[in-house]
């Protein structure tokens, strides 16, 4: 595995942690963020059921999923940018077997 520089990964890790804080901010406003405002969004339906029910239900549930992908996809291009993506990496060995 190669060196990074200091100021490379401070930099790497500064963009990383912003990120996962925004993703935590995302996912604390679907699940926490809902329920504390529940009366105004009772007004709005989803499928029938009430807002604040559905996301309590559902909602949350489907908004962390899409964060795990988003965050795959972020994650990757943040490695390519900083130049630690998987890609680079050398296969030291193929994994050979010897037949008898």
């Amino acid at each position: 595995m190669k060196k990074i520089e200091k100021k490379v990964a401070d930099a790497y890790f500064k963009e990383r942690t912003r990120n996962i804080i925004i993703y935590l901010l995302i996912g604390f406003v679907a699940s926490f963020g809902v329920v504390l405002f529940a009366e105004p969004l009772s007004r709005i339906t989803v499928n029938g059921f009430p807002f604040h029910y559905f996301m309590g239900a559902q909602g949350a549930i489907v908004i962390f999923i899409l964060l795990l992908f988003v965050n795959a996809k972020v994650s990757d291009s943040i490695d390519k940018k900083y130049g630690i993506d998987e890609n680079k990496n050398v296969q030291l060995s193929e994994g050979k077997t010897v037949d008898h």
